[in-house]
């Protein structure tokens, strides 16, 4: 078993090399081997990993596809270089993997959460004007979970309101510039984090205990947030649920932002680019997915292509 953790460090070493972020890949992957080693098995098998999935618990087909391309890449890995590791087939859990629609949030519900976060209990004040902050500044810039706790200090220029992120999919740097309501706001977090923290940090948005924020427990602060606010059921036991995510702020911006260019008579195609851009989006066609995703705004595509094609025909 020392044999299949020192093989996944080197995996993930390599692979981070590569520029993939691996966070949750290493969390799927190091949960799979502690039940390996719980068994004693020695290697991978497509019985080991349907064992697993039985002792793991409840999750949907598309969580589990996902699991299951991941351990089925560090199979293959292992299978190189010892053959008794056995690669579990693609088809043992059916189903193409399809994108989620995105929930999209109304002002109010985003000032709700903003104004619930800032409510969050804490032992010297940090907790609540940190999570208040970061979920405002994602909803405003679109920005990424992994980027926005990624964040440095030096990252973000308050004096000229531009927000560097230096580590974006696939390891992309790119610059956002924020509205001057976003710049005070930020250089009001920084003033009160340092007066509250008993350290100068290197990280831009910092815990109670002065460390980067972590993007697990920012999932879990928004779930709390989202349940008092009832856009999440209430849970016991300190558990997520189910609803919107902190993803789908990223969304609403991304689709707020073609709604208004509907609304202002603007041209997609020619301002497609600039939000391809300010959301790091590899491909133009990732962006173009929300207007598929959204069906207000699939409605006004289509009564522009219609009017488009109205024009052509009288002239």
């Amino acid at each position: 078993m020392k044999t299949l953790n020192r093989e996944l460090e080197r995996y993930l070493s390599i692979r981070r090399g590569l520029g993939y972020k691996l966070n949750t890949d290493e969390r799927i992957l190091r949960r799979f081997i502690e039940f390996m080693e719980q068994e004693e098995a020695a290697h991978i098998s497509t019985g080991c990993f349907l064992r697993w999935k039985e002792a793991f618990g409840h999750a949907n087909t598309q969580t589990w596809s996902r699991r299951l391309t991941v351990v089925r890449i560090f199979a293959q890995w292992m299978h190189g270089i010892d053959p008794r590791h056995e690669v579990p087939p693609q088809s043992l859990i059916p189903g193409h993997v399809r994108r989620s629609r995105p929930y999209i949030y109304s002002e109010e519900e985003i000032k709700m959460i903003v104004e619930a976060a800032a409510e969050l209990p804490s032992r010297n004040g940090i907790r609540p004007l940190t999570y208040s902050t970061f979920f405002g500044l994602i909803a405003v810039t679109g920005m990424r979970i992994s980027e926005a706790v990624s964040l440095n200090v030096a990252d973000v220029d308050l004096e000229n309101g531009v927000v560097a992120v230096r580590k974006g999919k696939l390891g992309k740097e790119r610059l956002l510039p924020v509205s001057t309501d976003t710049a005070e706001r930020l250089v009001a977090y920084a003033v009160e984090r340092d007066r509250l923290n008993e350290s100068t940090p290197s990280a831009f948005f910092i815990s109670d205990h002065g460390e980067r924020l972590d993007a697990c427990a920012a999932r879990y602060n928004f779930a709390i947030v989202c349940q008092r606010v009832g856009l999440r059921p209430v849970q016991k036991f300190f558990r997520h649920g189910r609803g919107p995510r902190i993803h789908d702020l990223r969304h609403t911006f991304a689709v707020r932002t073609m709604l208004n260019w509907y609304r202002d008579g603007k041209d997609p195609a020619q301002e497609m680019i600039k939000l391809v851009t300010y959301l790091g989006h590899e491909k133009p066609a990732h962006t173009y997915w929300y207007i598929e995703a959204a069906p207000e705004l699939l409605e006004l595509a289509s009564r522009r292509a219609e009017e488009s094609a109205a024009r052509e025909v009288e002239s």
